[in-house]
């Protein structure tokens, strides 16, 4: 039996794909007190996100060369990033003791390029104005799982609602947009459960952190 140990899946689409299919254009920024901009289903450019205008359902060809995959089978969404990297803030208090984190936040600086945890589908493309900032909804090929990315700086070129992922595949770049801290980029994940019929905003929070670490929750 394999130990918990992490290993690495080499997935080669393209030898170049961290250089040339991740261009990245910056957007305008979101007029104070604007309300989410969005064109026949496409996210505007708003602060550090850039404009997604390809034509949904125009699939991305590449995956990262290289992925760190936990024992669930789930790639840790950052690149770069080892499972002894991760910590678990999944129960950490948010808004002064108001509600739980149900995330974990993973460190890494800005600019990393964020891939897709696993197979999937882009269910939405979302800006949330002083919450996640440019995120992702990314929902399972069995429907039965939500991945939630925010805080992005920027989107992956070409990215669309309605596009299928493979794990690897691009899904922007760590960022602090909405209320995350320009001192501490990172990817806010989240892996919600969800109940038949549920849609993108709905869902039950699991702990990310012992499927990403191979290790049992630390709170």
């Amino acid at each position: 039996m394999k130990t918990l140990a992490t290993v690495v899946l080499t997935a080669i689409l393209t030898s170049a794909f961290w250089i040339f299919a991740f261009g990245i254009s910056r957007g305008a920024p979101p007029a104070a007190g604007g309300s989410d901009a969005r064109v026949d289903g496409k996210v505007e450019g708003k602060g550090d996100a850039t404009t997604v205008r390809s034509a949904a359902g125009s699939a991305s060809l590449s995956v990262a060369e290289s992925v760190v995959v936990g024992p669930s089978g789930l790639a840790i969404p950052v690149a770069g990033i080892t499972a002894n990297q991760l910590t678990d803030t999944f129960t950490v208090a948010r808004a002064g003791g108001a509600r739980r984190h149900d995330a974990i936040d993973i460190m890494a600086p800005e600019g990393t390029p964020v891939f897709a945890t696993a197979p999937g589908t882009i269910e939405k493309l979302y800006y949330s104005l002083g919450a996640g900032g440019i995120t992702a909804y990314e929902r399972s090929e069995d429907g039965r799982w939500m991945y939630y990315y925010a805080h992005l700086s920027a989107y992956a070129p070409g990215l669309a609602e309605g596009q299928k992922l493979q794990r690897g595949s691009p899904i922007g770049r760590v960022g602090h947009s909405g209320d995350a801290s320009p001192d501490g980029p990172h990817l806010h994940f989240v892996i919600n459960q969800m109940a038949p019929g549920e849609k993108w905003w709905n869902g039950t929070p699991i702990n990310p952190y012992p499927l990403l670490a191979g290790k049992a929750a630390t709170r």
